[in-house]
């Protein structure tokens, strides 16, 4: 297993306070803020913690506050329901006293039923795109300072954009966006694991995607973006050490808010999951020069 992905789950792995009470850590790696994939995921399992025998099949999450990386972070689980299908919880996430996220998760019961699904998008496989050494000598070069760190660093989740070349200036006329992703290591067995590992990941590019039919990105110093709600429906088994293509697109972008969603592949062309996101895709502004003041007229 690599280093990253232990990290990943020791992160993951949530210290018991007390009776539906959680203590969260953030890595110590210099961001201003926490990662919202890591609340998303902490919550889930502080979530998961409280429920026997069923599995989580959809999460609602609104983010309150950026959450502070240095101090832990304290999530709280509230029972709302346990009928003889389905479990809800409502989680709250608290540091320095304010709730920072609060998410309502639904638990459900295997139960046999009618099924049908979208098909998943005809793009090229994770083996026909560039890899890591390839991105690194050929890619990496030309694409912005903040995608080029985070491909140099080790991590948990691997990355592998089919319009990678949106990264370097091309405009994607459809505005969809693709990207295979997977766990960097072997995980565990347990399916709650994977669940936790997919919510995580499914942060990581989705708001970026409201810019693609701009030809921007994000990762401009233009831009500021914050994710302030995320939705994650789980369908069907899956693993997430395994690939998993995110088709996403954005419908929407109006008023510095850009709406974005996405669907999520097994290789095999299984939907396994659905995700939607809303979040602030801010323009920053420029500080106006300041010119000295005009000298008085002469008398």
């Amino acid at each position: 297993m690599s280093s990253a992905v232990q990290e990943l789950l020791t992160i993951l792995d949530l210290e018991p306070l007390e009776v539906n009470l959680f203590r969260g850590r953030s890595p110590q790696v210099g961001w201003q803020r926490v990662f919202g994939g890591q609340v998303i995921g902490q919550a889930l399992v502080a979530a998961c913690r409280t429920v026997d025998a069923r599995l989580p099949h959809s999460m609602h999450a609104y983010f309150i506050l950026p959450g502070d990386p240095s101090v832990p972070i304290v999530y709280e689980v509230e029972h709302l329901r346990d009928g003889k299908s389905f479990s809800t919880r409502r989680v709250k996430a608290i540091q320095h006293g304010q709730p920072i996220f609060a998410m309502s998760v639904s638990f459900h019961v295997d139960e046999a039923g009618f099924d049908h699904q979208a098909f998943m998008p005809d793009v090229p496989g994770p083996d026909r795109l560039p890899s890591e050494s390839e991105v690194r000598e050929r890619i990496l070069p030309m694409m912005p300072d903040p995608v080029r760190r985070y491909y140099e660093r080790e991590r948990p989740i691997e990355l592998r954009p089919v319009e990678y070349d949106r990264y370097t200036g091309k405009k994607l006329p459809d505005g969809k966006f693709n990207v295979w992703i997977r766990a960097t290591g072997r995980l565990p067995d347990d399916p709650a694991i994977h669940q936790c590992v997919l919510a995580y990941a499914s942060d990581m590019t989705l708001l970026d995607t409201a810019l693609v039919p701009h030809g921007r990105t994000l990762f401009e110093k233009d831009f500021m973006g914050a994710s302030l709600d995320h939705a994650l429906w789980l369908h069907r088994p899956f693993r997430a050490d395994e690939w998993l293509l995110y088709a996403q697109d954005s419908p929407n972008l109006h008023g510095a808010r850009g709406f974005a969603r996405g669907l999520i592949f097994k290789q095999d062309g299984t939907l396994v999951a659905s995700v939607v996101q809303e979040g602030l895709v801010r323009e920053r502004t420029r500080t106006p020069r300041q010119w000295p003041d005009p000298a008085p007229p002469k008398k």
